[in-house]
């Protein structure tokens, strides 16, 4: 029987051991059928959905309805709708990218078959350009040694190529039809799951068993490329393909500010709560004391006191139900959603050299980039540009690539040789050619045989393919100085040494993985000889030398404090052992049983492994360069000065890793460096300016990331480009992928993704700040306005006894929040911006608001709900006053209910409208439109649906008749609107203006306010600026221009207490303004001031 979590499989035409799914899947959630339904499933998994439904039913019940079932039903179906539109899109697009895959036709048991049709245990063949229709086993193709080629970008992303190879057993005996027909064996391999990078499997074939790895598996979803033909055996199909099983959902990520939301949420479902069982209480009261008591309000019910209260408490739900905002949610989608494509189309995070823009791949986190405190990062590759260049290297004891002229060498004696690879230390050259220095030639002869690259000839040229940048530039170093690696077979490895031509037989090939940091091959050489090669990093090989291995101490020297490390360069150590016949025939067997090994395969494998990998002999060391990427210093140093915490995670040794703190600025020379161990690591950690872990795995880098998260309660990012970094990107609360040289994993993995770690800082401190303060002011006004509108219900009940009257027309309680309010606060979300992007970046302390999350939280929200008490009770309370004992033009008092109603909904329209333009700091016309656009809908359909016409054809849906018409004719009550509104914003305006004046915000004091004189005269502009900022001191300057000429500029320092500091005057030509740089001595510290914009009749805006 098989092991446990394997999967057996007899194969030989379609027959199998066991019933299997087929290959029909589908990418899309929805038919044509099921949409609606389905999709409203998902939407009313929402409580908020769940909640107006529920508010609904009970409007339809007369004994407690107040309110017309349209005005919850229409807020809700546009809601829903729009939701149900995105979903539909999504859809669709997610349909369409699969469809043309799903119909492709292949052949199947040499007949043409749809990929539904395909079973498991079928033998499929493949041609050119095809897609792969499941996960198959390659058992062979037209290219040498069943080698095939796959694109797999549709799988991970990455668009260079790959190779896989069949079993030498099956590319030997099934290269033609009638044999693949024949064909039958017994697989025995691992459970369907979702990993990319691991297949473990064995073929049991006539009487032999055959190990099985990724190496030999053509994935679904990737396309054959440069094979003309290859055939397999389906080994999984449909949902149970690795591609399939990484569709499933991925772990939700949630901002802060979505928990508080969620929080005010609940907070205000229990104001309503307690309001509405108040008023309740309030009208049971009543109606014992007065209402039963008044003959006129007898009503034809015989129900009791607790009977009406009961009915009125769910009445009062019903009419106070907008505290809790319907449109909230889809509002904020569609802010976010407006965020990220602000992300997606900025120019300056666009890579022409690669034509990358960033991308925004979630629309769910781009607030909470603003709340970043700890940056978790990568260094190769994200750091450094990952193009590795063989710099330097250390051959038995003697160190190479030092130079003191700089004249590359030249390679023309070498036809082998890559014209792009450049090195200056003749000597080695000059060593590498007499064929005297037996150590190079073996150093060598090393980097060209231990690695995995491929090669095509290509025009008469050699192409590498290599797995990472560092092996491919190992094997063109090896190549330009006369070991050129020419072409492998499944078990042998040609090469030519010094314009010598040799084959070697490949024994074994031990692979390179994070966790053993090294890979080795054994060979058997042409005279018999068997030899092990390894190549790793110092730590792994200095534990496994031979005690009678030479130069360890000076190779260590060199990898140490030498030539390697102070300059950053990446370092592997080259070793060999030979090996006796016996010895490694004895090996071999154990190394057999380990590779068809069905559990902990891996495990087995790294166990034989360390019985070879030992007593080696140790050769010397490389050095390879990677530059760090432009604008690395720069963007650390912004980051660091807007206190975000910066952590390095690296598995470089400590010396090279201290070395790259310091060239990216990232450890300056005033800091105090201190090395820590395990012990109290991470309140050690997060007490430091800078962190720098080094000799980390990738399953360390994402339990440094779960340490800072789960103790200090901390936003992080995890910023990589490559396969390692997978698991640290997804466990920080945002994750951003580069684009780099590693393959796109990590951006597969990412919620944003760019091609430079220099865009990080505009991501953040731009991007990231914009979208935290839009959603904050958005959030305090939408909860702002929703309060004022809904508590002057509140209001009126204590003049209607508590009976659940509603102060307004119906239809305005339906169209609030869909059109006369939503649009400004919307666009606000979406557009505002305190200061821009340039003052952003030069004023990193802009960003602290964020992380300390002043802009919105429970504070914010109170202060929002008392604003909104404030303005529903005057505008109320100023118009109920003022329709007491009044007398129109035309003799009749206008204090019936529906003038009233008019006039306290015209004045909330206004004041919220308003109130929103005191609060946007960046105006357009856009904005200007929607504002004003929005009073006029107002009116615009207030008089529609009180005009005579639609009362005749819908006659007990709209009763207001000639309400507003009537109503607005009479100036006394425009005057009542203009005091009920100016009183609304009266305390605003002088809230603000105290604000700024006496507690700026950080804005404030860089945001520059001109101040435009009252006249002018004798052709003299005069400008007068008040700049906040440096030091907090103010700085107040004037600029006089006549006749496009600077006459004088006066800059002024004045201290807190008053006392004037500095006085410069300066004066010269507006032409020249531009270049002027001043220096002011201001209490012991200087000042830089520059002039940045200097235009006739504009300001002159001097930054600090």
């Amino acid at each position: 029987p098989p092991c446990s979590g394997q999967t057996p499989m007899a194969v030989g035409g379609t027959a199998g051991f066991f019933f299997t799914l087929g290959n029909a899947i589908k990418t899309y959630k929805y038919n044509v059928l099921t949409f609606i339904p389905l999709n409203l499933y998902e939407q009313f998994k929402r409580v908020a959905n769940i909640y107006f439904l529920a508010l609904l039913i009970l409007q339809l019940i007369p004994d407690i309805s107040t309110l017309p079932w349209y005005t919850t039903l229409i807020p809700l179906v546009v809601v829903l709708g729009v939701t149900a539109i995105k979903d539909l899109v999504d859809d669709l697009v997610e349909f369409s990218s699969f469809s043309k895959k799903l119909i492709s036709p292949l052949l199947l048991r040499f007949r043409e078959s749809k990929w539904m049709n395909i079973q498991v245990g079928d033998v499929v063949r493949l041609k050119k350009n095809d897609f792969i229709p499941a996960d198959i086993l390659l058992l062979s193709s037209t290219n040498p040694n069943s080698l095939c080629y796959v694109e797999t970008a549709e799988l991970d992303g990455e668009t260079n190529l790959k190779f896989k190879m069949g079993l030498r057993v099956t590319d030997e005996k099934l290269q033609d039809e009638r044999k693949l027909a024949q064909f039958d064996a017994l697989i025995e391999c691992e459970e369907p799951n979702n990993r990319l990078d691991k297949f473990t499997g064995t073929m049991h074939w006539e009487n032999k068993r055959y190990p099985l790895d990724l190496d030999n598996m053509l994935l679904r979803g990737c396309k054959i490329r440069n094979t003309e033909e290859c055939r397999g055996l389906v080994i999984f199909a449909g949902a149970d393909t690795k591609i399939m099983r990484n569709g499933g959902k991925t772990r939700f990520k949630r901002t802060k500010i979505d928990e508080l939301m969620n929080y005010m949420v609940y907070t205000i479902f229990v104001l309503l709560l307690l309001v509405s069982a108040g008023l309740a209480i309030g009208h049971s009261f009543w109606y014992a004391e007065i209402g039963s008591k008044a003959w006129y309000l007898f009503d034809n019910k015989n129900q009791d006191t607790s009977h009406r209260g009961f009915l009125s408490f769910w009445g009062y739900i019903i009419i106070l139900n907008t505290m809790v905002p319907i449109s909230l949610y889809v509002s904020v989608e569609v802010i976010r959603l407006g965020q990220s494509k602000f992300i997606n189309w900025d120019l300056q995070m666009y890579f022409a050299e690669k034509d990358t823009p960033a991308k925004a791949r979630t629309t769910t986190l781009n607030e909470q980039l603003g709340q970043i405190e700890y940056i978790f990062s990568d260094k190769t590759g994200t750091l450094t540009q990952n193009i590795m260049q063989f710099k330097k290297c250390t051959i038995a004891g003697r160190n190479f690539g030092t130079f003191s002229i700089s004249i590359p060498v030249d390679w023309s004696w070498n036809r082998y040789a890559d014209r792009k690879f450049q090195f200056m230390d003749h000597s080695l050259v000059a060593n590498i050619r007499s064929k005297k220095d037996k150590e190079a030639s073996e150093f060598f002869k090393l980097l060209s045989l231990c690695h995995t690259v491929m090669v095509e000839h290509k025009d008469g040229d050699l192409v590498y393919q290599a797995a990472s940048p560092d092996e491919g530039a190992l094997v063109t170093a090896a190549r330009n100085f006369g070991y050129v690696f020419l072409s492998r077979t499944q078990d042998t490895i040609t090469i030519s040494e010094m314009e010598h031509e040799t084959t070697y037989e490949m024994l074994a090939l031990l692979d390179f993985n994070s966790d053993r940091k090294r890979m080795s091959i054994i060979l058997k050489f042409p005279d018999g000889r068997i030899r092990l090669y390894c190549k790793g990093a110092d730590t792994v090989i200095y534990e496994r030398l031979s005690p009678n291995s030479r130069y360890k101490e000076v190779t260590q020297t060199a990898l140490d404090v030498s030539i390697f490390a102070n300059e950053t360069l990446r370092t592997l150590c080259l070793c060999y052992k030979d090996i006796r016949s016996e010895e490694y025939e004895a090996w071999s067997r154990k190394h057999k049983d380990a590779q068809v090994a069905l559990t902990d395969r891996e495990a087995a494998l790294d166990h034989v492994y360390e019985q070879i990998e030992n007593n080696l002999m140790l050769i010397g060391a490389t050095a390879i360069e990677d530059k760090l990427q432009d604008g690395v210093p720069e963007t650390i140093d912004k980051l660091a000065k807007a206190d975000i915490k910066i952590w390095v995670l690296t598995g470089d040794k400590k010396e090279t890793a201290e070395n790259i703190g310091y060239s990216c600025s990232l450890l300056t020379d005033d800091m105090q460096i201190h090395y820590g161990e395990d012990n109290d690591f991470v309140d050690m950690a997060c007490e430091c300016e800078a962190v720098i872990c080094c000799r980390v795995t990738p399953k360390q880098k994402a339990n440094v990331v779960s340490l800072v998260k789960k103790y200090k309660k901390a936003v992080t990012l995890s910023i990589g480009d490559g396969a390692n970094d997978v698991n640290m990107i997804k466990t920080a609360d945002i994750g951003v992928g580069i684009s780099g040289q590693e393959g796109m994993q990590a951006v597969m993995s990412s919620d944003y993704a760019f091609a430079q770690f220099r865009y990080l800082q505009r991501l953040l401190l731009v991007h990231g700040r914009w979208s935290y303060i839009r959603m904050c002011k958005f959030l305090r006004f939408f909860f702002f306005k929703n309060f004022a509108f809904t508590l002057v219900h509140f209001w009126y009940s204590f003049f209607n006894g508590y009976s659940s009257q509603v102060a307004y027309e119906d239809w305005f309680i339906t169209l609030y929040n869909l059109f006369y309010s939503s649009l400004p606060v919307l666009l606000v979300g979406l557009l505002d911006q305190d200061v821009n992007d340039k003052l952003s970046l030069k004023f990193p302390k802009l960003y602290l608001p964020g992380q300390q999350g002043t802009l919105f939280n429970y504070k914010n929200f109170f202060i929002s709900l008392f604003h909104g008490i404030f303005v529903s009770l005057i505008i109320f309370f100023i118009p109920y006053g003022a329709f007491l004992q009044t007398m129109g033009q035309d003799g009749e008092a206008p204090s019936d209910y529906q003038s009233f109603a008019i006039v306290t909904a015209s004045s909330l329209i206004f004041t919220v409208n308003l109130q929103i333009s005191l609060e946007t700091s960046y105006w357009t016309f856009v904005n200007c439109f929607a504002v004003l656009g929005s009073i006029a809908i107002y009116f615009g359909i207030m008089f529609d649906i009180h005009s005579a016409g639609i009362h005749v054809i819908f006659p007990s849906v709209f009763t207001f008749t000639g309400a507003a018409s009537n109503a607005l004719r009479q100036p006394y009550l425009w005057l009542t609107i203009i005091l009920t509104v100016g009183i609304s914003l009266l305390p605003v305006v002088c809230i603000q203006f105290l604000h700024k004046t006496i507690r700026p915000s950080v804005g404030d004091k860089v945001r520059p306010i001109a101040v435009y004189p009252a006249a002018t005269r004798n052709n003299v502009d005069f400008f007068f600026f008040l700049f906040e900022g440096g030091y907090d001191n103010y700085l107040i300057n004037q600029i006089i221009v006549i006749n496009n000429k600077i006459i004088r500029v006066a800059i002024q320092f004045v201290q807190e207490g008053g006392k004037v500091n500095k006085i410069i005057r300066k004066q010269g030509s507006l032409e020249d303004a531009s270049d002027w740089e001043m220096q002011v001595d201001l209490g012991g510290k200087l000042v830089v001031l520059q002039e940045i914009a200097c235009t006739k009749l504009r300001p002159h805006n001097f930054v600090i």
